[in-house]
């Protein structure tokens, strides 16, 4: 079997390197992702002990549905407009959440260049968050 491997690496260059290359490029991805986030019990934490705040960035309609208790919400669309609102967390944690993690990012990005200095995204968003049992409100 590894013989046949070997021969197929060795007929197949360019498709065994170019695996090879995704390959690398993948698991760099992933490792940088890995540390791209806070995982809803290390959010609970630094909030907790360190007075930081929750910003939900769903919709308004998402967010009565369900949210965690005391978050504040700004939508993605309008966080640049309003980030005065959140002067107070500047120095504090700010812990980003969105349905499943995808768009938290970008906006903890918008609250990096903004000047906060500690904000995150919440890994997972509300989906891991609800998928982990933990407190949600509804309004």
């Amino acid at each position: 079997m590894i013989d046949q491997l070997f021969e197929f690496v060795q007929n197949h260059l360019l498709l065994s390197g170019a695996f090879l290359v995704v390959l690398v490029a993948w698991i760099a991805y992933e490792l940088k992702g890995s540390n791209s986030g806070v995982s809803p019990s290390e959010a609970t934490s630094l909030i907790n002990r360190e007075e930081g705040l929750f910003l939900d960035i769903r919709e308004v309609k998402d967010f009565k549905a369900g949210h965690i208790a005391g978050a504040r919400n700004i939508p993605k669309g309008r966080l640049e407009d309003r980030l005065k609102e959140l002067e107070d967390y500047k120095e504090k944690p700010v812990v980003v959440v969105c349905q499943h993690g995808q768009h938290s990012g970008a906006a903890v990005g918008q609250l990096t260049q903004g000047g906060f200095t500690r904000a995150a995204k919440l890994k997972g968003g509300m989906t891991q968050w609800q998928s982990d049992e933990l407190p949600v409100v509804r309004k």
